[in-house]
């Protein structure tokens, strides 16, 4: 019989301080950034000799961010939405059905986890290019989706090998039609995986740059791209400030996520008794 001996203390404190050094190399950043949002002077410096909040209201005011916004905002529920019922879709089908091509079907609908997105954007540019299709947001939420897609299919594929098909064939016994075990049955048991997906796929397209920068026009370009051309001119801390509310807000919602829905539930990485 083998016993367990504890490590050394003098690895245990290592450890820590590893991990302590790890935190710090990926917090550093931010905490700069934090900082430098604050500065008085139209010019990033750090640290900064005087204290303002004059970046944090060019942020809400600027015109370009709160359009920029605004088309992130439509973009990220379209193709989120659009991507969560096809997604499930597809996840299902693969998951339940044997057909031919159904390896390569797999396979395509996953490259784009790695595909380079400016691959994507660019592609699509060149074939409306080319067909001579407006630039609109049709564009724009279709290469979102297909950006997307992987993230909510893997989710959903994910909740589907925990499923207890027992239950659904149980309902099916009762005399309930496929419909209505699909929805009153099978939807319950897949909530989960369905919220891990829409919630990663509104993350990702909220947050999708290098291919937006290809597919967007001045009408329809999303917040990310806005903040990219903003640098292009200006070199003040008002990018510094948005940072910060992104980070704010995400460290937010994330919080609000697990207290009340347990993100570890969502993502399946807790296990369940």
């Amino acid at each position: 019989m083998h016993t367990k001996h504890p490590l050394p203390w003098v690895l245990r404190v290592g450890a820590a301080l590893l991990i302590v050094l790890i935190l710090a190399f990926v917090l550093l950043p931010v905490v700069v950034v934090s900082l430098a949002s604050f500065n008085d002077k139209a010019i990033l410096t750090f640290p900064p000799q005087a204290w303002s909040w004059r970046w944090f209201e060019r942020v809400f005011t600027y015109p370009d961010f709160k359009q920029g916004f605004r088309a992130s905002l439509i973009v990220m529920l379209w193709a989120s939405f659009i991507a969560l019922a096809v997604g499930t879709a597809l996840a299902i089908a693969v998951k339940r059905m044997t057909f031919p091509g159904k390896a390569l079907l797999q396979a395509v609908l996953l490259s784009p986890l790695v595909i380079p997105h400016f691959t994507l954007g660019l592609g699509l540019l060149i074939l409306v290019a080319q067909f001579d299709l407006d630039r609109g947001y049709g564009l724009v939420i279709l290469c979102h989706v297909m950006l997307v897609l992987p993230f909510v299919m893997r989710s959903v594929y994910v909740s589907m090998e925990n499923l207890d098909e027992r239950l659904e064939q149980a309902a099916a016994s009762l005399g309930a039609s496929p419909l209505k075990v699909m929805f009153t049955v099978t939807v319950p048991l897949l909530a989960p995986g369905l919220f891990g997906g829409w919630l990663f796929a509104a993350i990702m397209s909220f947050s999708e740059f290098t291919a937006s920068l290809f597919v967007t026009t001045q009408a329809t370009q999303t917040l990310p791209v806005s903040m990219y051309n903003y640098v292009r001119e200006f070199a003040d801390p008002t990018l510094a400030a948005l940072s910060v509310v992104y980070i704010v807000v995400t460290a937010g919602l994330l919080a609000f996520a697990n207290y009340f829905l347990g993100l570890g539930r969502i993502l399946n990485i807790e296990e369940t008794h």
